[in-house]
């Protein structure tokens, strides 16, 4: 059995005291691959350092997440470094995806002009590479919704193709049947911990998800799953999220592992 962790943070400062142990819990829970999303150039160095060290199981993202943009006087100049990243990735790295990206307009509206701006720009330099995104939305779906349906119509206009994932999704199975007609199924749904939840929207809607729509994640060290709810998440644990699918859709987790593995790959880690 072969899980794939689309969204860790395993390079995050709360792994500094255990990081190898928690890859080596990883590889014992059958966890292959971690993708591990940028944040912003506070976090580069430790993102980097990561996936060449363990350049045969760790891919990065490159993307300015948009809570970083917020009160950032310097923000259009990170926006600047990941495009250069993209051009000419540091020595020993391949990016597979422009993330994580999006809007976030959980903590304030104040900036929404700003990430709005920063969002549009990554979505473009994703198609115009040939790169999927990873989408982080919270609080803000309908708005990103419209910019998804905007920016999807504009780049299949230009020949390129806008496609990603829509990090940690959390919505209904109406919302995802939208995102997934207005996309052409060029997008795919990462599920992590929250579909363990009692009361979770998303779990009902993963009863009506096609498997073919679905990717495996943690976003550790937040979100763990049940069991581990309410301590620091880890990527071993995507395995309670893969089981958690099974029980939902009725099947087995080697069944759930295989096919979002195979969705894993084909969205990242193939052109």
């Amino acid at each position: 059995m072969q899980l794939i962790d689309t969204h860790s943070h395993l390079y995050d400062e709360a792994f500094d005291a255990d990081r190898r142990e928690a890859l080596e819990r990883a590889r014992n829970t059958s966890v292959e691959w971690l993708l591990l999303p940028a944040i912003d150039s506070e976090s580069h160095e430790a993102l980097f350092t990561l996936c060449r060290e363990e350049h045969t199981r760790c891919r990065p993202m490159m993307g300015l997440h948009p809570t970083s943009i917020n009160d950032n006087p310097r923000w259009r100049e990170e926006l600047a470094l990941v495009e250069q990243y993209l051009d000419n990735p540091p020595a020993g790295l391949q990016f597979c995806a422009v993330g994580e990206i999006g809007l976030d307009l959980y903590w304030s509206q104040k900036y929404i002009a700003e990430q709005i701006e920063a969002f549009v720009a990554q979505l473009r330099m994703a198609a115009k590479r040939d790169l999927p995104v990873a989408i982080h939305t919270r609080a803000a779906w309908e708005q990103m919704t419209t910019i998804i349906a905007t920016e999807y119509a504009a780049a299949k206009a230009r020949g390129e193709r806008l496609r990603g994932v829509f990090h940690a999704y959390s919505e209904d199975a109406a919302c995802y049947n939208r995102l997934k007609e207005l996309t052409e199924s060029n997008f795919l749904f990462g599920i992590g911990g929250v579909v363990t939840y009692k009361k979770s929207v998303v779990a009902e809607a993963v009863r009506e998800m096609a498997l073919e729509d679905l990717l495996l994640e943690t976003d550790c060290p937040y979100l763990a799953p049940v069991p581990h709810r309410g301590t620091r998440n880890e990527s071993a644990y995507v395995y309670h999220t893969a089981a958690k699918i099974a029980d939902l859709k009725g099947l087995t987790v080697e069944m759930v592992a295989r096919q979002t593995s195979q969705n894993a790959i084909r969205l990242f880690l193939t052109k």
